[in-house]
């Protein structure tokens, strides 16, 4: 996996996730669960982009890691707007599908950045 892959793919994230907050706010009015989970979206790319300019690979494998836990907690917050009928099913469906896919993604750049740092060591 590219580093600007999981760049793009995590802003593309971001931007759905602010809409979605919007929506939820607007439509819902929905302001505590949606508030925590613009946050932790949000972060998935901010810590990408920590780990683009880091500053060791120990480093850019801290920031991923971070941006890993936050896709998972935003994960979780989607999983609890579906569970409380906030989310349908498809909405659901469709957003899950695409955090899955960059967690996997992520996953897969710190496995194998931990491969090489014990590899080079």
């Amino acid at each position: 996996m590219n580093e600007s892959i999981v760049k793009t793919k995590s802003f593309e994230l971001a931007i759905r996730g602010v809409n979605f907050y919007k929506w939820l706010v607007s439509k819902k009015k929905e302001f505590i669960m949606s508030k925590q989970f613009l946050r932790s979206i949000t972060s998935v790319g901010a810590n990408v982009r920590e780990a683009v300019n880091a500053q060791s690979k120990a480093d850019f494998i801290h920031k991923l890691s971070i941006s890993q836990k936050e896709c998972d907690e935003s994960m979780y917050w989607l999983e609890i707007l579906n569970a409380t009928n906030y989310v349908s099913t498809l909405e659901f469906g469709s957003m899950h599908n695409q955090y899955s896919e960059v967690l996997k993604i992520i996953k897969s750049i710190i496995i194998t950045s931990k491969k090489n740092l014990v590899k080079n060591s």
